[in-house]
């Protein structure tokens, strides 16, 4: 498996979110960094779909804090919460619409001892899953929002796709509003997924769940 190459396009990035959310699983997120080369197989995503999600950092508009959201496809937008997490997101849609994927698990591929040397010393399959974790072990910070995935040193590779059999799709967790709309999407099995996993047997699935999106499916 090649762990930076081929990179993801800007036309994978340029759709529904709930689209990217669900085709982001089993992508590689990579970092390159001075220390060395940092990767992680994805495993868990949630789908924010903008001003008209009301769990979205864009629900109230354009702000500083949001606009990357708003730009084009495939760069991080990165943000700091409960005072101690930076958290990191693939924006997605069309220019101008503020989408965007959350990165809530990873499976470690590379960068286990620079992680360890960060003080992260619990199981390493355990290591990435969180998206607190994730912006931790990868060293980021608020001078990463806006980097972007199609070039330079934080990237997203093609890896292998997960069939829809293997994808888990459940409610987001970790929000207090628009908390039924089922857009957060796992790999079922995986034990990197974060908090409690998913039951697979859920009523809709997959590509269902993308077809039901607002945008009906994306462009």
């Amino acid at each position: 498996m090649a762990l930076t190459s081929p990179r993801l396009t800007r036309t994978f990035f340029s759709r529904d979110p709930v689209i990217v959310a669900r085709d982001l699983l089993g992508r590689i997120l990579f970092y390159r960094t001075p220390q060395g080369l940092l990767a992680g197989r994805i495993v868990e995503t949630e789908a924010y779909t903008g001003e008209a999600d009301a769990a979205s950092h864009a629900f109230r508009g354009r702000t500083a804090r949001n606009a990357v959201m708003f730009g084009a496809a495939g760069h991080a937008y990165v943000y700091f919460t409960y005072g101690m997490h930076y958290c990191l997101n693939v924006t997605a849609d069309a220019p101008g619409v503020a989408g965007a994927v959350l990165l809530r698990a990873l499976e470690l591929l590379a960068g286990l001892e620079i992680m360890r040397r960060r003080g992260d010393h619990g199981p390493e399959v355990r290591l990435l899953s969180g998206p607190g974790k994730i912006g931790r072990g990868f060293g980021l910070d608020l001078k990463d929002s806006g980097r972007d995935f199609t070039r330079g040193p934080l990237g997203l590779a093609a890896g292998t796709p997960v069939p829809d059999r293997e994808v888990a799709v459940s409610r987001r967790i970790g929000i207090s509003r628009a908390v039924d709309l089922p857009y957060r999407f796992s790999v079922i099995g995986s034990l990197s997924v974060s908090g409690r996993a998913p039951h697979p047997a859920l009523p809709q699935r997959g590509r269902e769940i993308v077809a039901a999106s607002p945008r009906g499916g994306g462009k």
